[in-house]
């Protein structure tokens, strides 16, 4: 099986001084995903949590909602010619009587690890598939000084990317910051799904207490997956894309973005953050 780290000869350059030295690198390798046996999806991905991985895909495709939609994940045989399974190749078997939605599996989509699935969907169409619409209630809140506090905690589990610096991760935390999870991956989209189809697997979907923490910026994708999972509060370190402004407003997403320090922008969703003065106009 793929590891998660590879070394690498570098060439390293310091004040003028040059040496060669081996370098720990991130893997990359691709996934092909099955559905029932059926080519479906190729992505770029950290090896690991495979199967979570394609779960979670599933749950953000509206194909699984619950544990018991899900009858077997297994790794097929891979395309070597020695017949050594290359374990790049994984079959997610659906439960007897799962509706699988149009989804089009003939397309064999093509993920990268930077944009996932790039203009595949409408708001319209995740705010009608969904299965966990958002239903916090009582609604979950939390205060800009919890919030404040994720990203160091994020960076903090991160054990790969103390190696390597080239990892994304995704974490949830309970409405009282306490970590209930954590996932690295060399796509941001792949770390989330990791999360959310290890949720699955442990019968926790929807995620209606929780807040999602990712590195990075939170590309439309990032929220259309919070909101397949029932997440409803999103929080990236980074910018939101208009998209996924808009699509949180559609759905009742709580999302924050450029959280930084004591900083942060609440573009959707400022209700579940619970604030002790009143907001400044301008």
């Amino acid at each position: 099986m793929g590891r998660v780290t590879e070394r690498r000869r570098v060439v390293r350059i310091r004040d003028g001084v040059v040496s060669s030295r081996p370098d720990t690198l991130v893997a990359e390798e691709p996934l092909e995903i099955r559905l029932n046996g059926k080519p479906l999806a190729i992505t770029m991905r950290t090896p690991g949590d495979d199967f979570a991985l394609a779960v979670g895909f599933l749950v953000s495709e509206g194909v699984l909602a619950t544990a018991s939609d899900l009858r077997n994940v297994v790794y097929c045989a891979g395309a070597r010619a020695d017949g050594v399974n290359t374990y790049n190749v994984v079959d997610v078997q659906t439960a007897p009587g799962v509706r699988i939605p149009d989804i089009t599996l003939e397309r064999n989509v093509y993920t990268t690890s930077s944009c996932g699935l790039c203009g595949k969907a409408s708001l319209d169409a995740v705010r009608t598939t969904t299965r966990h619409p958002i239903a916090d209630s009582p609604p979950l809140r939390v205060g800009p000084e919890l919030l404040a506090s994720l990203p160091d905690r994020l960076r903090a589990s991160q054990r790969v990317f103390d190696r390597t610096g080239g990892l994304h991760a995704a974490a949830l935390f309970d409405e009282a910051g306490e970590l209930l999870d954590v996932r690295e991956d060399v796509g941001r989209h792949n770390a989330v799904d990791k999360l959310v189809g290890r949720a699955l697997q442990g019968g926790d979907l929807p995620l209606s207490r929780t807040v999602l923490m990712v590195s990075g910026r939170a590309s439309f994708e990032l929220a259309q997956k919070a909101v397949m999972a029932g997440v409803p509060v999103l929080a990236a370190v980074s910018a939101p894309s208009s998209l996924a402004v808009d699509l949180a407003a559609e759905t009742g997403l709580t999302l924050v973005g450029f959280l930084r320090g004591s900083s942060m922008n609440v573009y959707a969703g400022e209700d579940r953050v619970v604030l002790r003065a009143a907001a400044s106009q301008g």
